[in-house]
């Protein structure tokens, strides 16, 4: 059977000065520069060295591979001074056979490059591109008879569910061989009782009234079990979790879930982390997920590349509808055709049995800066067949830039199209949203239509009792994300939104909210630690936790004599006290909104049913300087 040994500790790296140091993975060398503003993050090629002694195995019956689940930009592997593989391509799985190379001691040498070139994606985009290998690396020890590893480092087992009209599941299970063997299935329910069985390397298996995988509030996994077996041996093992569910989307209904209306409503995410960048742990997976969990979401874009393998994991179990992409973005390269074709490949394979994913991303913001634009569209054209190809159970999608028009041929490709527009943040007219969504539909009423992504930047810090466009406050990121709730809820036929962005994230080429390097649309902080109002708004629209919250609360000092006190909550009658004393109670929806006097210090206690939230803010002759975004000389407003 197989067993798995993870080379995680103490690794040699050579650095970009050439100094060599001691380092564990995950592990990038991007973590600070890439952090901290100036589009100088350094970009090239590192060297991550280790030593390790051949782990236990049968040289006539079994099988070393070796397995990077994420190695940034390229990599070239070189295993006792002979080269195993190299990898075009940041964000995938990919192995290497290494039996016949293995000593009893072995050298194993990665050198890792993310510099500039012309052909692996992403080469310009509003994020940092962390070189390093930041996850997991491990060896493989199979009989030499298995179920596949060297076909797109996906798991040699795919799994097809097809829901019937007459109550019934096909589910079908494509095995793929290195070797010889007999190949039987198992479907096991979620207690563990099989309830389908069959043998063969494609076989279709019937499932009576099948427990739907049914989004966020029933989210019902089978276990695929798929041995191989040799004179009645079991010899290798694979399992995969599978969720039966249909889904379609209606352009003048949006997304629908096993047959009924399913509202997309969620967040993009990408993946680093203060101090650390893409080098993350399954802890913070796990903590991101749990945010992205109580603010009510039941969609997420997993942007702008593929993610960890766990996440989508944890999208399976938690029954979050995903869209996935690979980082075809911003700028088409003419010599990078091959490469998106590798990324999507990779894209596919790994990831066709979640049942989280609906829809594959062929590009983002392509448009923002492509010359060849023929080219552009042929390899549009030819990534949503290859989609359509590879699998033809999901949709395919795109997501356009604001400049890039109604009208333009790039966004009528795939099946699915959503539009990354920020009006109202980088452009003035909030208004303008309902105008773009009502004239796309009045034109293309048969075009299924999302939002992508849109935000405004909301520094914690920050504060206005006058929020207007630009000046990062907290207060207009709120006062931005109510118009486009609103707005939404006007647009009940969209297909899916996407709040650009669940957490700030690192972009090293942009200067603004007096801190470089990062772009803080993030309904949470860059390390998780602080949910800004906006958090709480989306989390009042849609979470059914009860809850209150009082807006605000780190603008004290105040220099008016009466001050609007804004709280959300899901529940519908919100009372606020001043030092102990009850002085309104209102009922409504998402958003109630108080006056309050004040002279010296107050107290404040927001009560909604059972919840309760408090806040104390205190007059001051003067505004706290804190409080105001200092403008700087800086051109790098934004990434581009």
């Amino acid at each position: 059977m197989r067993k798995i040994v993870r080379l995680m500790k103490n690794w040699q790296f050579i650095g970009p000065e050439g100094n060599t140091t001691t380092v564990d993975l995950p592990h990038t060398w991007n973590a600070i520069d890439g952090q901290d503003g100036g589009n100088d993050y350094w970009r090239g090629t590192c060297v991550y060295r280790t030593r390790f002694a051949a782990p236990a195995f049968e040289e006539v019956s079994q099988q070393v591979w070796l397995q990077f689940e994420g190695v940034n930009a390229s990599a070239k592997v070189v295993l006792n001074d002979t080269e195993v593989c190299v990898h075009d391509g940041g964000y995938s799985t990919f192995r290497a056979n290494i039996t016949t190379l293995l000593r009893e001691e072995n050298i194993l040498t990665v050198e890792v490059d993310n510099r500039v070139n012309d052909h692996v994606y992403p080469q310009k985009a509003d994020f940092t591109f962390y070189g390093g290998i930041y996850r997991d690396v491990s060896l493989l020890v199979v009989h030499k008879d298995h179920i596949a590893l060297g076909h797109y480092g996906d798991t040699g087992v795919k799994v097809t569910p097809t829901l019937c009209k007459d109550h019934t599941a096909d589910i079908r299970v494509e095995t793929r061989l290195e070797g010889e063997g007999t190949v039987r299935v198992t479907l096991n329910d979620a207690e563990g009782n099989t309830v389908a069985a069959a043998e063969g390397k494609d076989v279709t298996m019937t499932l009576a009234h099948p427990h739907l995988w049914d989004g966020v509030k029933d989210p019902y996994l089978y276990t695929c079990v798929v041995e191989l077996e040799q004179g009645g041996e079991v010899v290798d093992t694979v399992s995969t979790r599978v969720g039966v569910r249909s889904f379609r989307v209606d352009p003048k209904k949006g997304f629908f879930l096993n047959g009924r209306s399913y509202p997309l409503h969620g967040v993009s995410r990408h993946q680093d982390r203060k101090g650390l960048g893409n080098a993350i742990s399954r802890e913070m997976h796990d903590e991101d997920m749990t945010l992205i969990r109580e603010l009510g979401a039941n969609t997420i874009r997993l942007a702008h590349y593929q993610h960890d393998q766990y996440f989508y994991d944890l999208c399976d179990e938690y029954g979050m509808v995903v869209w996935a992409e690979i980082p075809y973005i911003s700028e088409h390269l003419p010599n990078g055709r091959q490469n998106t074709i590798d990324q999507m490949e990779e894209l596919i394979y790994q990831n066709y049995n979640h049942p989280c994913i609906v829809c594959w991303g062929v590009s983002n913001e392509i448009t923002i800066s492509t010359k060849d634009k023929a080219d552009m569209l042929d390899n549009h054209h030819m990534l949503n067949d290859l989609c359509h190809k590879m699998d033809p159970t999901r949709l395919t999608t795109l997501a356009c830039y604001a400049m890039c028009g109604p009208f333009n041929p790039v966004a009528h490709i795939t099946d699915l199209v959503s539009w990354n527009l920020y009006l109202g943040w980088y452009v003035p007219g909030l208004f303008l949203n309902d105008l773009w969504l009502n004239f796309f539909h009045l034109v293309y009423p048969n075009r299924a239509l999302g939002f992508s992504e849109y935000g405004a930047e909301g520094m914690p810090n920050l504060h206005s009792e006058h929020p207007r466009r630009g000046d990062h406050t907290e207060e207009y990121q709120a006062k931005y994300h109510e118009y486009m709730l609103r707005c939404f809820d006007r647009h009940p036929w969209m297909w899916s939104t996407h709040v650009w962005n669940m957490f700030d994230f690192a972009a090293d080429a942009r200067d603004q909210g007096g801190e470089p390097g990062m772009n803080h649309k993030g309904l949470v902080t860059f390390d998780r630690k602080t949910k800004k109002d906006s958090f709480y708004l989306y989390k009042a629209w849609w979470s059914d936790e009860a809850f209150v919250h009082i807006c605000s609360k780190r603008f004290t000092d105040r220099t008016a004599s009466e001050i609007e006190v804004k709280v959300y909550s899901n529940q519908k009658t919100v009372a606020l006290f001043a030092d102990g004393q009850k002085i309104a109670e209102q009922t409504g929806e998402h958003v109630f909104t108080f006056k309050v006097p004040l002279n010296g210090e107050v107290k404040l206690q927001a009560v909604a049913g059972e919840c309760i939230d408090t806040a104390s803010f205190r007059k001051v002759d003067t505004p706290n300087p804190g409080y105001k975004l200092v403008k700087t000389k800086s051109k790098s407003a934004n990434w581009v």
